[in-house]
């Protein structure tokens, strides 16, 4: 038994010290691309956040019509450009998540691409509010 104990400390210290070595040549490299660098994933992520984002402006805004809080009329159309406006910033976010070749910070867009999704979906609930509201009050 202690053998085995022997052999499995072994093997671990060597994994340890052979994970250490990859782990400090990793860390010497510099990094794919520099902060402020607008790569076109990116950018591709940062339009379908501006996207999710206005979708859930308008949104917002119309659900504050259909309430009745903010301005006249129903807040229809406001609802429908939400609803049209926020499943554009979820798909185009996702798509950039689901190509992104490396983590956060490596110029793929994937921060950007999670936020596009994230803005995109809540667009798109207020837009449905929005509607079901518009339409009960007609």
């Amino acid at each position: 038994m202690s053998r085995w104990i022997r052999l499995l400390a072994v093997a671990l210290i060597g994994g340890v010290g052979i994970a250490a070595q990859a782990a400090a040549q990793i860390s010497n490299q510099p990094p794919a691309v520099g902060v402020y660098t607008l790569t076109p994933e990116r950018l591709a992520a940062s339009v379908a956040a501006v996207v999710g984002l206005v979708g859930a402006v308008i949104g917002g805004l119309a659900l504050a019509r259909a309430a009745g809080r903010v301005g006249v009329g129903s807040g229809r159309r406001g609802a429908v450009a939400a609803l049209v406006m926020g499943p554009i910033g979820l798909v185009i976010g996702g798509v950039v998540v689901a190509t992104a070749d490396g983590g956060l910070g490596t110029g793929n867009g994937l921060g950007g691409g999670i936020v596009a999704m994230v803005v995109g979906l809540i667009g798109m609930a207020l837009g449905g509010l929005a509607l079901a509201r518009s339409r009960r009050s007609v």
